[in-house]
């Protein structure tokens, strides 16, 4: 696999690279905006890591150039902007995926390896999400599960989301609380349980097949676990 780091903090590229190597990958290093657009429509890669916030061309300009250029390359936004409209947005201008920072270099991995397995359908599908008959329609906020619109509150919406982006994988509390709260609660508080019980009572009530399951000792999932 061949990546292309487009980041100038050199300590997280460094980081990136270093743990890509090591697991029999290529990667390649570009600190800045007009460096890294020119490369990644000038050469093939198997996946592209973007910063947001870039000198000389900023990482949503970079990828919306690509995807004018036709360049559909798997894009993965690694970004301290974390919150949920900087992700839509980053979504809409053609992302595969957005992983907040900081992060696991065993989460950037697995997702870098996730959207290859699509084939890059990221590029090319509608912002609707899908696990089984429930979907996700990032553009408008809308969730509905077959002929039932649900109704879901900004921090349940935001866990569905991030559980729909990982469908298949046991996503953990901590990485919940990271990625939903934006920051670190005490790990045995509760509140993970209460908002997934009630986001499980919404998605789930009613319906023969219940999508959302609690992995003992382990966290969430939707899905099958890959």
């Amino acid at each position: 696999m061949r990546v292309l780091i487009i980041e100038d903090d050199h300590e997280i590229s460094s980081h990136v690279a270093k743990g890509l190597v090591q697991h029999g990958h290529v990667a390649e290093i570009i600190d800045n905006g007009i460096d890294g657009l020119s490369d990644a429509v000038s050469n093939e890669y198997d996946a592209i890591v973007l910063d947001r916030m870039l000198p000389r061309l900023d990482g949503i300009s970079v990828l919306k150039a690509l995807r004018s250029e036709g360049v559909k390359t798997p894009v993965i936004f690694l970004s301290a902007l974390g919150e949920l409209d900087y992700r839509i947005e980053g979504l809409k201008a053609g992302a595969d995926d957005y992983l907040s920072k900081p992060f696991a270099f065993s989460e950037l991995l697995a997702r870098i390896e996730a959207v290859l397995r699509r084939g890059g359908e990221g590029t090319s599908t509608s912002d609707v999400m899908k696990v089984a008959d429930l979907e996700l329609d990032i553009r408008s906020r809308q969730v509905r599960r077959g002929d039932k619109v649900i109704d879901l509150k900004p921090r349940e919406y935001k866990i569905l989301e991030y559980l729909m982006r990982h469908k298949g994988r046991i996503v953990t509390r901590n990485m919940l609380l990271e990625q939903v709260w934006d920051y670190h609660f005490d790990p045995h508080t509760n509140v993970i349980d209460v908002h997934i019980s009630r986001l499980r009572a919404k998605i789930d009530h009613d319906f023969e097949t219940q999508l959302l399951q609690t992995v003992r000792g382990a966290g969430y999932k939707i899905g099958n676990v890959s």
